[in-house]
């Protein structure tokens, strides 16, 4: 079985994001870029997959420029076989990201497709279950855990209730949550041997796939800052401004 995961390039989590002058964007010069913490999730799930016999080859897939295939190449490094880079320099929005994914999925024949769950920069959390609508998948959002028995899947959900488990009939769509697993690091062998490992270039236009955006940033702004905490001497005094500052009350 083929396993897909899908990758995004993202300013790195631990980067103060600045926004541009002229608020049209995130300023991205000169910013370190990493892996989307969520897609490094899926990466790590699906080489467990084929570390424990169930999955016969892991492929990783990213959109954009050239400057994403330095996390195809981590990925590679991490324990991916093979990697895919639709190369594009349009902005990508979720559909269209969805759009591409299934024409690779059908091209591959994936029997499993696993992202993570959101990017840390849209934070739309709709790419998955968009492709699993297009592809007439079975969709497992939110996993915390994931077991295949058969020709099923079972994935453990994070729910506002608590867990869920569905069983899902492959092949199928999972998005992965945080307490899925942690990743693994690198190791230098791995890094030199991701440079000999395939990275397939196509476009949008060879898999007939419209990415032109479907919706326009009007603008983008720092959020406002947050007022100075207060020192209050007793438990009144602070129910008092709960009720009549705050207004929380």
């Amino acid at each position: 079985m083929k396993v897909l995961v899908a990758v995004k390039r993202v300013v790195d989590a631990n980067v103060q994001v600045r926004v541009k002058a002229d608020n049209s964007g995130v300023e991205l010069a000169n910013v370190k870029m990493a892996i989307n913490p969520f897609c490094e999730i899926a990466i790590e799930e699906a080489i467990r997959l084929k570390e424990a016999g169930q999955a016969s080859e892991v492929i990783v897939v990213s959109a954009g420029d050239d400057a994403c295939q330095e996390q195809l190449r981590t990925a590679l490094a991490l324990g991916a076989d093979r990697a895919i880079q639709v190369a594009t320099d349009a902005e990508l929005q979720p559909l269209a990201v969805a759009k591409l994914l299934n024409q690779i999925a059908t091209r591959e024949e994936a029997g499993l497709i696993i992202m993570g769950k959101q990017s840390i920069d849209g934070d739309n959390n709709q790419t998955g279950q968009m492709l699993a609508a297009l592809a007439g998948m079975p969709q497992g959002t939110f996993a915390s855990e994931v077991k295949i028995e058969g020709d099923e899947v079972l994935v453990t959900r994070e729910v506002d209730g608590g867990l869920q488990q569905v069983g899902l009939k492959l092949p199928a769509v999972i998005t992965t949550d945080l307490r899925l697993n942690e990743p693994r690091y690198a190791s230098l062998p791995n890094i030199m041997k991701a440079k000999r490992k395939p990275l397939e270039s196509v476009t949008p236009d060879e898999l007939g796939v419209d990415v032109a955006p479907r919706l326009t940033t009007v603008e983008v702004n720092n959020p406002p800052a947050r007022a100075a905490g207060q020192m209050v001497g007793s438990v009144a005094e602070l129910v008092e401004k709960l009720k009549t500052e705050a207004g929380v009350l």
